[in-house]
C-alpha cells in the first residue's frame, strides 16, 4: 500500500479551521485565540524541526547522536514538569527531580523495550528508539506534573494536620503518606484511562498511524499494546520516583515541615 502524502495545500485547509476556532473563541470572548495560535504555530515549527532532525539521524545513524537526542528530549521534558506547577520546589530541585524520576523511569524502560522486545540491529535504531522514548517521555512527564503538583498542593492546604501529625510523635514519612498515596493515584489516572478506553473509545495514535501507512492492523495493534504498557509502566515508576523524592524534600533533617522550599509556598 502506497502512502498518500498531503500537500502544502492540504495541510493549509486544516489551519483554516484552527483559524476557524480562533475566530470563534474571539467572537464568544473566551480570551484563548492568542493562545491557539501561539501553539499551532509552534507545532508547526517544533514539528518541521524534529523533522529535519530526525531526516538526518536516519541517514547518520550513530549512538553518539541518538544519545543526545536523548538527552535533550529528557532536559526539556524535566523544564516542562517544573513549568506546569503551580507550586515547584525551590532551586536545582523543581527541574532536577522531575529530570531524574524520567531519567531512570522513561529511560530505562525504553532502553529495555529497543534490547529485549523489539531487539533491532543496532538496537539504537533512531527510527523505533526516538519516537518509543518519545511516547513514553510524553506521556511519563504529564503523569510527573500532576503527581507533584497534587503532592505540593495537598502539602499547602493541609499545613496545620502534617504539623499536628508531627507534633504528636509520627515521622515526616508516616506524616505525608496519604498525600503520598493520593499524588501517585493522580498521576496514574491518564494513563488507566487512556488503557481502559483504547480500541473502543479511541484508537491510540501510533496504531492509527502505522495502519495509514500502511502496516496490516495486527501487527499495528501488536505494537500498540506494548507502547501502552512501557507507558503505564513508565510513568507509574516516574510519578513514584518524583512524588517520594519530593515528598522527602518538603521535611528536612529535624523532620520539620519546610514550606518554605516551595515556590509561592
Amino acid at each position: 500500500m502506497n502512502v498518500i502524502e498531503l500537500s502544502a495545500f492540504d495541510l493549509s485547509l486544516a489551519a483554516l479551521l484552527v483559524v476557524a476556532l480562533a475566530a470563534l473563541s474571539w467572537r464568544m470572548r473566551l480570551g484563548v485565540e492568542h493562545q491557539l495560535l501561539v501553539a499551532a504555530a509552534r507545532t508547526t515549527l517544533q514539528l518541521l524541526l524534529i523533522g529535519l532532525v530526525l531526516k538526518a539521524l536516519f541517514e547518520n545513524v550513530h549512538l553518539y547522536w541518538v544519545a543526545l537526542m536523548a538527552v535533550a528530549m529528557v532536559a526539556i521534558a524535566g523544564r516542562e514538569v517544573m513549568a506546569r506547577q503551580k507550586r515547584r520546589l525551590t532551586g536545582w530541585w523543581g527541574f532536577g527531580v522531575g529530570t531524574l524520576a524520567m531519567f531512570v523511569s522513561s529511560f530505562s524502560v525504553t532502553v529495555l523495550a529497543l534490547l529485549t522486545m523489539i531487539a533491532n540491529h543496532p538496537w539504537y535504531a533512531p527510527q523505533y528508539a526516538i519516537p518509543l522514548l518519545g511516547m513514553v517521555l510524553g506521556n511519563t512527564m504529564s503523569g510527573i506534573s500532576l503527581g507533584l503538583d497534587r503532592l505540593t498542593q495537598d502539602a499547602v492546604q493541609k499545613r496545620a494536620v502534617l504539623e499536628t501529625r508531627l507534633a504528636l510523635g509520627e515521622d515526616s514519612n508516616s506524616a505525608i503518606a496519604d498525600s503520598r498515596r493520593e499524588a501517585i493515584r493522580v498521576g496514574l489516572i491518564p494513563i488507566i484511562n487512556a488503557m481502559a478506553a483504547a480500541g473502543v473509545v479511541s484508537l491510540p495514535g501510533m496504531m492509527t498511524g502505522q495502519i495509514l501507512s500502511g502496516t496490516p492492523p495486527v501487527e499495528a495493534v501488536k505494537y500498540q499494546i506494548l507502547v501502552m504498557f512501557l507507558i503505564a509502566a513508565g510513568t507509574g515508576f516516574g510519578t513514584t520516583v518524583a512524588v517520594s523524592m519530593a515528598a522527602r524534600r518538603l521535611f528536612d533533617e529535624r523532620q520539620r515541615l519546610r514550606l518554605d522550599r516551595l515556590r509561592g509556598g
